[in-house]
Protein backbone atom coordinates (compact mmCIF):
# COMPACT_ATOMS: atom_id res chain seq x y z
CA UNK A 1 0.00 0.00 0.00
CA UNK A 2 1.38 3.42 -1.13
CA UNK A 3 0.40 6.33 1.39
CA UNK A 4 0.98 9.81 1.35
CA UNK A 5 -0.36 12.74 3.32
CA UNK A 6 -0.78 16.43 2.05
CA UNK A 7 -1.60 19.21 4.35
CA UNK A 8 -3.86 22.19 2.91
CA UNK A 9 -1.06 24.47 4.90
CA UNK A 10 2.29 24.23 6.33
CA UNK A 11 2.25 26.72 8.56
CA UNK A 12 -0.20 27.91 11.10
CA UNK A 13 0.06 31.27 13.39
CA UNK A 14 1.26 31.66 16.64
CA UNK A 15 -1.50 31.52 19.63
CA UNK A 16 -4.12 31.75 17.14
CA UNK A 17 -7.18 28.75 17.17
CA UNK A 18 -6.80 27.08 13.22
CA UNK A 19 -8.09 24.72 10.93
CA UNK A 20 -5.69 22.33 9.34
CA UNK A 21 -6.55 19.66 6.38
CA UNK A 22 -4.98 16.73 5.88
CA UNK A 23 -5.31 14.90 1.90
CA UNK A 24 -4.41 11.17 2.37
CA UNK A 25 -3.52 9.25 -0.86
CA UNK A 26 -3.85 5.98 -0.50
CA UNK A 27 -3.02 3.28 -3.40
CA UNK A 28 -3.59 -0.49 -3.21
CA UNK A 29 -1.18 -3.39 -4.44
CA UNK A 30 -1.55 -4.67 -8.00
CA UNK A 31 -2.34 -7.68 -8.79
CA UNK A 32 0.50 -10.24 -8.19
CA UNK A 33 1.94 -12.32 -11.07
CA UNK A 34 -0.39 -14.67 -12.96
CA UNK A 35 1.79 -17.76 -11.67
CA UNK A 36 0.74 -16.70 -7.73
CA UNK A 37 -2.72 -18.51 -7.43
CA UNK A 38 -5.77 -16.20 -6.15
CA UNK A 39 -6.57 -16.26 -2.72
CA UNK A 40 -9.78 -18.12 -2.29
CA UNK A 41 -12.67 -15.63 -1.93
CA UNK A 42 -15.45 -16.14 0.28
CA UNK A 43 -19.02 -14.37 -1.03
CA UNK A 44 -22.59 -14.39 1.12
CA UNK A 45 -25.46 -13.48 -0.87
CA UNK A 46 -29.19 -12.12 1.09
CA UNK A 47 -31.58 -12.60 -1.92
CA UNK A 48 -34.83 -10.70 -0.89
CA UNK A 49 -37.69 -13.20 -2.40
CA UNK A 50 -40.67 -11.18 -1.01
CA UNK A 51 -43.68 -10.82 -3.44
CA UNK A 52 -42.72 -7.31 -4.90
CA UNK A 53 -39.86 -9.21 -5.90
CA UNK A 54 -41.76 -10.28 -9.03
CA UNK A 55 -42.38 -9.02 -12.25
CA UNK A 56 -38.60 -9.66 -13.40
CA UNK A 57 -36.51 -8.17 -10.48
CA UNK A 58 -35.77 -11.71 -8.85
CA UNK A 59 -35.61 -13.59 -12.57
CA UNK A 60 -32.58 -10.38 -12.90
CA UNK A 61 -31.20 -11.16 -9.54
CA UNK A 62 -30.84 -15.16 -10.53
CA UNK A 63 -29.65 -14.75 -13.81
CA UNK A 64 -26.84 -12.79 -12.06
CA UNK A 65 -25.86 -15.24 -9.48
CA UNK A 66 -26.35 -18.47 -11.95
CA UNK A 67 -23.19 -16.28 -13.68
CA UNK A 68 -21.33 -15.41 -11.03
CA UNK A 69 -21.23 -19.23 -9.90
CA UNK A 70 -19.35 -19.61 -13.06
CA UNK A 71 -16.53 -17.22 -12.17
CA UNK A 72 -16.16 -18.08 -9.19
CA UNK A 73 -13.19 -21.11 -8.28
CA UNK A 74 -14.38 -24.49 -6.88
CA UNK A 75 -12.05 -23.70 -4.06
CA UNK A 76 -14.17 -20.29 -3.50
CA UNK A 77 -16.55 -20.28 -0.71
CA UNK A 78 -20.26 -19.35 -1.49
CA UNK A 79 -23.63 -19.35 -0.11
CA UNK A 80 -27.13 -17.76 -0.31
CA UNK A 81 -29.64 -17.05 2.03
CA UNK A 82 -33.07 -16.50 0.48
CA UNK A 83 -35.99 -14.23 2.72
CA UNK A 84 -39.18 -13.26 2.44
CA UNK A 85 -41.11 -13.44 5.93
CA UNK A 86 -39.30 -16.40 6.44
CA UNK A 87 -35.61 -16.85 5.90
CA UNK A 88 -34.38 -20.18 3.92
CA UNK A 89 -30.48 -21.20 3.52
CA UNK A 90 -30.64 -21.79 0.16
CA UNK A 91 -26.76 -23.05 -0.15
CA UNK A 92 -24.83 -23.46 2.81
CA UNK A 93 -21.73 -21.58 2.79
CA UNK A 94 -18.67 -23.32 1.59
CA UNK A 95 -16.82 -24.46 -0.96
CA UNK A 96 -18.12 -24.71 -4.58
CA UNK A 97 -17.81 -28.19 -4.88
CA UNK A 98 -21.34 -28.82 -6.57
CA UNK A 99 -22.05 -25.73 -8.40
CA UNK A 100 -24.63 -27.35 -10.53
CA UNK A 101 -26.65 -28.20 -6.92
CA UNK A 102 -26.11 -24.73 -6.32
CA UNK A 103 -28.03 -23.83 -9.81
CA UNK A 104 -30.72 -25.59 -9.52
CA UNK A 105 -31.62 -24.14 -6.04
CA UNK A 106 -31.37 -20.73 -7.36
CA UNK A 107 -33.59 -21.19 -10.28
CA UNK A 108 -36.00 -22.51 -7.73
CA UNK A 109 -36.64 -19.33 -5.94
CA UNK A 110 -40.05 -17.62 -6.50
CA UNK A 111 -41.75 -14.44 -5.17
CA UNK A 112 -43.34 -15.10 -2.28
CA UNK A 113 -44.39 -12.38 0.94
CA UNK A 114 -43.37 -9.80 3.12
CA UNK A 115 -40.11 -8.39 3.70
CA UNK A 116 -38.05 -9.40 7.02
CA UNK A 117 -34.71 -8.16 5.64
CA UNK A 118 -33.02 -8.47 9.29
CA UNK A 119 -34.06 -12.10 10.06
CA UNK A 120 -32.35 -12.60 6.56
CA UNK A 121 -29.15 -10.74 6.99
CA UNK A 122 -28.60 -11.81 10.18
CA UNK A 123 -28.61 -15.11 9.04
CA UNK A 124 -26.53 -14.39 6.27
CA UNK A 125 -24.04 -12.94 8.54
CA UNK A 126 -23.71 -16.03 10.70
CA UNK A 127 -23.80 -17.72 7.44
CA UNK A 128 -20.54 -15.74 6.27
CA UNK A 129 -18.88 -15.95 10.01
CA UNK A 130 -18.48 -19.93 9.93
CA UNK A 131 -16.55 -19.80 6.70
CA UNK A 132 -14.52 -16.58 6.42
CA UNK A 133 -11.20 -17.74 7.67
CA UNK A 134 -8.18 -15.24 8.36
CA UNK A 135 -9.33 -13.40 4.69
CA UNK A 136 -12.62 -12.30 5.64
CA UNK A 137 -16.21 -12.27 3.64
CA UNK A 138 -18.12 -10.17 1.60
CA UNK A 139 -21.95 -10.34 1.58
CA UNK A 140 -23.91 -8.64 -0.57
CA UNK A 141 -27.63 -7.72 0.74
CA UNK A 142 -30.04 -7.46 -2.23
CA UNK A 143 -33.63 -5.80 -1.76
CA UNK A 144 -36.21 -4.00 -3.79
CA UNK A 145 -38.62 -3.10 -0.84
CA UNK A 146 -38.84 -1.38 2.69
CA UNK A 147 -38.36 -3.91 5.57
CA UNK A 148 -42.19 -4.37 6.97
CA UNK A 149 -41.38 -7.02 9.53
CA UNK A 150 -38.05 -7.40 12.16
CA UNK A 151 -35.79 -4.95 12.79
CA UNK A 152 -35.99 -1.78 10.51
CA UNK A 153 -34.38 0.67 12.22
CA UNK A 154 -31.36 1.91 10.06
CA UNK A 155 -29.38 2.89 12.72
CA UNK A 156 -29.21 -0.67 14.31
CA UNK A 157 -28.85 -2.55 11.21
CA UNK A 158 -25.66 -0.25 10.19
CA UNK A 159 -24.63 -1.25 13.79
CA UNK A 160 -25.49 -4.90 13.29
CA UNK A 161 -22.88 -4.36 9.91
CA UNK A 162 -20.67 -2.56 11.85
CA UNK A 163 -20.06 -5.65 14.18
CA UNK A 164 -20.10 -8.02 11.33
CA UNK A 165 -17.23 -5.56 9.63
CA UNK A 166 -15.58 -6.42 13.28
CA UNK A 167 -15.17 -10.21 12.33
CA UNK A 168 -14.25 -9.78 9.48
CA UNK A 169 -17.22 -9.19 7.32
CA UNK A 170 -17.95 -6.47 4.57
CA UNK A 171 -21.29 -5.85 3.77
CA UNK A 172 -22.21 -4.29 0.34
CA UNK A 173 -25.91 -3.86 -0.16
CA UNK A 174 -28.22 -3.34 -3.83
CA UNK A 175 -31.13 -1.75 -3.60
CA UNK A 176 -33.67 -2.29 -7.18
CA UNK A 177 -35.87 -0.12 -7.86
CA UNK A 178 -37.85 2.97 -6.18
CA UNK A 179 -39.42 1.39 -3.77
CA UNK A 180 -36.82 0.30 -1.15
CA UNK A 181 -35.50 2.14 2.03
CA UNK A 182 -32.24 3.81 0.98
CA UNK A 183 -31.91 5.48 4.14
CA UNK A 184 -31.61 1.44 5.88
CA UNK A 185 -29.80 -0.27 2.38
CA UNK A 186 -27.21 2.64 3.04
CA UNK A 187 -26.63 2.88 7.15
CA UNK A 188 -25.76 -0.92 6.02
CA UNK A 189 -23.27 -0.02 3.21
CA UNK A 190 -21.77 2.41 5.64
CA UNK A 191 -21.24 0.32 8.91
CA UNK A 192 -20.24 -2.77 6.69
CA UNK A 193 -17.52 -0.54 4.47
CA UNK A 194 -18.72 -1.95 1.49
CA UNK A 195 -20.25 -0.29 -1.55
CA UNK A 196 -23.86 0.96 -1.65
CA UNK A 197 -25.46 0.17 -5.29
CA UNK A 198 -28.87 1.28 -6.68
CA UNK A 199 -30.61 -0.03 -9.70
CA UNK A 200 -33.97 1.00 -10.89
CA UNK A 201 -34.08 -1.51 -13.69
CA UNK A 202 -33.44 -5.23 -13.49
CA UNK A 203 -30.98 -5.20 -16.61
CA UNK A 204 -28.65 -2.78 -14.26
CA UNK A 205 -28.58 -4.76 -11.56
CA UNK A 206 -27.56 -7.72 -12.83
CA UNK A 207 -24.23 -5.46 -14.17
CA UNK A 208 -23.94 -4.21 -10.79
CA UNK A 209 -24.04 -7.80 -9.24
CA UNK A 210 -21.14 -9.05 -11.59
CA UNK A 211 -19.09 -5.89 -10.73
CA UNK A 212 -19.49 -6.62 -7.09
CA UNK A 213 -17.97 -10.04 -7.75
CA UNK A 214 -14.94 -8.69 -10.14
CA UNK A 215 -14.98 -6.30 -7.64
CA UNK A 216 -14.29 -8.87 -5.07
CA UNK A 217 -11.74 -11.28 -7.23
CA UNK A 218 -9.61 -8.23 -7.60
CA UNK A 219 -9.04 -7.75 -4.34
CA UNK A 220 -5.96 -6.93 -2.96
CA UNK A 221 -6.04 -5.70 0.10
CA UNK A 222 -8.65 -6.20 3.11
CA UNK A 223 -9.46 -4.98 6.66
CA UNK A 224 -7.78 -1.68 6.23
CA UNK A 225 -8.42 1.30 8.54
CA UNK A 226 -6.48 4.07 10.22
CA UNK A 227 -5.97 5.22 13.55
CA UNK A 228 -5.61 9.15 14.12
CA UNK A 229 -3.20 9.89 17.17
CA UNK A 230 -3.96 13.29 17.82
CA UNK A 231 -1.03 15.46 20.30
CA UNK A 232 -2.13 17.62 23.22
CA UNK A 233 -1.74 20.48 20.54
CA UNK A 234 -5.16 19.08 18.71
CA UNK A 235 -8.77 19.37 19.91
CA UNK A 236 -10.81 18.02 17.50
CA UNK A 237 -10.61 15.54 14.05
CA UNK A 238 -13.64 15.08 11.69
CA UNK A 239 -13.38 12.69 8.70
CA UNK A 240 -14.62 14.12 6.05
CA UNK A 241 -15.54 11.09 4.20
CA UNK A 242 -18.64 8.70 4.72
CA UNK A 243 -17.06 6.14 6.55
CA UNK A 244 -17.56 4.25 9.95
CA UNK A 245 -15.66 6.40 12.63
CA UNK A 246 -15.10 5.43 16.39
CA UNK A 247 -13.56 7.58 19.25
CA UNK A 248 -11.18 4.28 20.88
CA UNK A 249 -8.69 4.62 23.67
CA UNK A 250 -5.87 5.88 21.51
CA UNK A 251 -7.50 8.36 19.31
CA UNK A 252 -10.19 8.23 16.20
CA UNK A 253 -10.11 5.63 14.00
CA UNK A 254 -11.95 4.79 10.21
CA UNK A 255 -12.65 1.83 8.79
CA UNK A 256 -11.50 1.65 4.86
CA UNK A 257 -12.36 -2.36 4.19
CA UNK A 258 -10.89 -3.80 0.78
CA UNK A 259 -9.47 -2.79 -1.72
CA UNK A 260 -9.17 -3.35 -5.33
CA UNK A 261 -6.04 -3.93 -7.28
CA UNK A 262 -4.31 -0.59 -8.04
CA UNK A 263 -7.09 1.01 -6.19
CA UNK A 264 -7.06 4.64 -5.34
CA UNK A 265 -8.83 6.21 -2.42
CA UNK A 266 -8.29 9.76 -0.77
CA UNK A 267 -9.52 10.63 2.70
CA UNK A 268 -9.59 14.26 4.01
CA UNK A 269 -9.33 15.04 7.75
CA UNK A 270 -9.74 18.38 9.17
CA UNK A 271 -7.94 19.09 12.52
CA UNK A 272 -9.03 21.62 15.46
CA UNK A 273 -6.20 23.16 16.40
CA UNK A 274 -6.34 25.85 19.49
CA UNK A 275 -3.61 28.38 19.85
CA UNK A 276 -0.52 27.00 20.24
CA UNK A 277 1.47 28.30 22.48
CA UNK A 278 5.07 27.66 21.31
CA UNK A 279 6.85 28.54 17.75
CA UNK A 280 8.54 26.05 15.60
CA UNK A 281 7.70 22.54 13.82
CA UNK A 282 4.93 21.03 16.38
CA UNK A 283 3.83 17.15 16.11
CA UNK A 284 -0.12 17.39 14.94
CA UNK A 285 -1.08 13.50 14.79
CA UNK A 286 0.53 10.48 13.98
CA UNK A 287 -1.62 8.35 11.39
CA UNK A 288 -1.50 4.78 11.70
CA UNK A 289 -2.62 2.54 8.96
CA UNK A 290 -3.03 -1.37 8.97
CA UNK A 291 -4.55 -4.28 6.99
CA UNK A 292 -4.18 -7.47 5.23
CA UNK A 293 -2.42 -8.05 1.94
CA UNK A 294 -3.58 -10.73 -0.56
CA UNK A 295 -2.91 -13.32 -1.19
CA UNK A 296 -0.31 -13.77 1.30
CA UNK A 297 -2.72 -12.40 4.32
CA UNK A 298 0.76 -10.55 5.60
CA UNK A 299 -0.49 -7.78 8.25
CA UNK A 300 0.63 -4.43 7.71
CA UNK A 301 1.25 -1.39 9.80
CA UNK A 302 2.30 1.93 8.76
CA UNK A 303 2.89 5.21 10.42
CA UNK A 304 2.68 8.86 9.21
CA UNK A 305 3.81 11.64 11.29
CA UNK A 306 2.08 14.81 10.64
CA UNK A 307 4.14 17.93 11.61
CA UNK A 308 3.33 21.77 10.75
CA UNK A 309 5.24 24.64 11.44
CA UNK A 310 3.76 27.34 14.38
CA UNK A 311 4.99 30.94 13.03
CA UNK A 312 3.83 34.28 13.92
CA UNK A 313 0.89 35.75 12.95
CA UNK A 314 2.13 38.32 10.28
CA UNK A 315 3.82 35.40 8.49
CA UNK A 316 0.93 33.12 8.62
CA UNK A 317 -1.05 35.58 7.23
CA UNK A 318 0.75 35.20 3.89
CA UNK A 319 0.38 31.70 3.15
CA UNK A 320 -1.13 30.14 0.42
CA UNK A 321 -3.87 26.82 0.88
CA UNK A 322 -2.43 23.89 -1.13
CA UNK A 323 -5.49 23.65 -3.98
CA UNK A 324 -5.36 20.24 -4.51
CA UNK A 325 -6.29 19.71 -0.60
CA UNK A 326 -9.01 22.72 -0.27
CA UNK A 327 -10.88 21.38 -3.47
CA UNK A 328 -10.70 17.99 -2.48
CA UNK A 329 -12.35 19.40 0.93
CA UNK A 330 -15.11 21.90 -1.29
CA UNK A 331 -16.03 18.17 -3.12
CA UNK A 332 -16.67 15.90 -0.03
CA UNK A 333 -18.69 19.22 1.01
CA UNK A 334 -20.71 19.10 -1.40
CA UNK A 335 -21.63 15.15 -1.02
CA UNK A 336 -22.56 16.12 2.72
CA UNK A 337 -25.00 18.29 0.97
CA UNK A 338 -26.37 15.85 -0.90
CA UNK A 339 -26.35 13.16 1.18
CA UNK A 340 -28.77 16.21 3.29
CA UNK A 341 -30.65 16.23 0.26
CA UNK A 342 -31.06 12.73 0.22
CA UNK A 343 -32.59 12.65 3.72
CA UNK A 344 -34.96 15.50 3.38
CA UNK A 345 -36.09 13.54 -0.14
CA UNK A 346 -37.01 10.90 1.65
CA UNK A 347 -38.90 12.62 3.81
CA UNK A 348 -41.17 14.16 1.17
CA UNK A 349 -39.59 17.57 2.06
CA UNK A 350 -38.64 18.37 -2.03
CA UNK A 351 -38.10 22.47 -0.82
CA UNK A 352 -35.54 21.54 1.59
CA UNK A 353 -33.76 19.01 -0.40
CA UNK A 354 -33.63 21.94 -3.66
CA UNK A 355 -31.74 23.98 -0.82
CA UNK A 356 -28.98 21.31 -0.59
CA UNK A 357 -28.67 20.26 -3.55
CA UNK A 358 -28.47 24.51 -4.47
CA UNK A 359 -26.02 24.53 -1.79
CA UNK A 360 -23.56 22.08 -3.30
CA UNK A 361 -23.47 23.38 -6.64
CA UNK A 362 -22.86 26.28 -4.85
CA UNK A 363 -19.40 23.95 -3.50
CA UNK A 364 -18.37 23.19 -6.89
CA UNK A 365 -18.75 26.53 -8.55
CA UNK A 366 -16.52 28.20 -6.05
CA UNK A 367 -13.95 25.50 -6.09
CA UNK A 368 -13.84 24.96 -9.85
CA UNK A 369 -11.76 28.05 -10.46
CA UNK A 370 -8.93 26.62 -8.26
CA UNK A 371 -9.21 23.31 -9.09
CA UNK A 372 -7.01 20.88 -10.92
CA UNK A 373 -7.48 19.56 -14.53
CA UNK A 374 -8.20 16.33 -13.13
CA UNK A 375 -9.97 17.53 -10.35
CA UNK A 376 -11.84 19.93 -13.07
CA UNK A 377 -13.31 16.75 -14.91
CA UNK A 378 -14.42 15.10 -11.56
CA UNK A 379 -16.12 18.87 -10.60
CA UNK A 380 -17.86 19.09 -14.11
CA UNK A 381 -19.50 15.50 -13.98
CA UNK A 382 -21.18 16.41 -10.63
CA UNK A 383 -22.19 19.95 -11.96
CA UNK A 384 -24.35 17.43 -14.15
CA UNK A 385 -25.15 14.97 -11.15
CA UNK A 386 -26.27 18.20 -9.45
CA UNK A 387 -28.36 19.46 -12.22
CA UNK A 388 -29.92 15.62 -12.99
CA UNK A 389 -31.04 15.88 -8.90
CA UNK A 390 -32.54 19.29 -9.01
CA UNK A 391 -34.91 18.48 -12.25
CA UNK A 392 -35.95 15.09 -10.92
CA UNK A 393 -36.64 16.24 -7.70
CA UNK A 394 -38.68 19.38 -8.87
CA UNK A 395 -40.40 18.12 -12.12
CA UNK A 396 -39.53 14.40 -11.95
CA UNK A 397 -39.76 11.59 -9.21
CA UNK A 398 -38.46 12.32 -5.73
CA UNK A 399 -37.87 8.83 -4.51
CA UNK A 400 -35.60 8.40 -7.69
CA UNK A 401 -33.87 11.22 -6.74
CA UNK A 402 -33.74 10.45 -3.01
CA UNK A 403 -31.84 7.26 -4.58
CA UNK A 404 -29.74 8.35 -6.59
CA UNK A 405 -28.25 10.99 -4.83
CA UNK A 406 -27.91 8.24 -1.53
CA UNK A 407 -25.84 6.04 -3.52
CA UNK A 408 -23.79 9.06 -5.64
CA UNK A 409 -22.96 10.69 -2.35
CA UNK A 410 -22.02 7.42 -0.71
CA UNK A 411 -19.90 6.14 -3.76
CA UNK A 412 -18.01 9.69 -3.89
CA UNK A 413 -17.08 10.50 -0.85
CA UNK A 414 -16.17 6.47 0.54
CA UNK A 415 -14.50 5.47 -2.72
CA UNK A 416 -14.63 7.75 -5.51
CA UNK A 417 -11.72 6.29 -7.31
CA UNK A 418 -13.02 2.87 -7.83
CA UNK A 419 -14.11 1.36 -10.65
CA UNK A 420 -17.58 3.27 -10.49
CA UNK A 421 -20.42 0.62 -10.39
CA UNK A 422 -23.33 3.25 -10.09
CA UNK A 423 -25.48 4.40 -12.32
Amino acid sequence: MHISAHLDVDVVAHETDDELSVLIDLTAPPQPATSEPRAASTLEVVLDRSGSMGGGRLEAAKTALLSLINRLDPTDRFGLVAFDDQVEVVAAAGPLTDKAAIKRAIRDLHPRNNTDLSSGYLRGIQEARRVAGESGATLLLISDGHANAGVTDPETLGQVAAEAQGHKVTTSTLGIGLGFDERLMSAIAKGGTGNELFAEEADTAVRLISNEVEGLLSQTVQAASVLVRMSPHVRAVQVLNELPVQTTGDGVMAELGGFYADEVRKVLLVFDIPGIASLGLTEVATLEFTYVELPALAQHKITVPLHVNVVPGDEAAGRIPNPVVRTEKAYLRAQQAKRRASTHLSAGDVPAALLEIHEARRIVDEALPSASEDMRAHMAEEVQTLGYLAREAEHGSAPRAARHSSADSYHKSSRRFRPKSTD
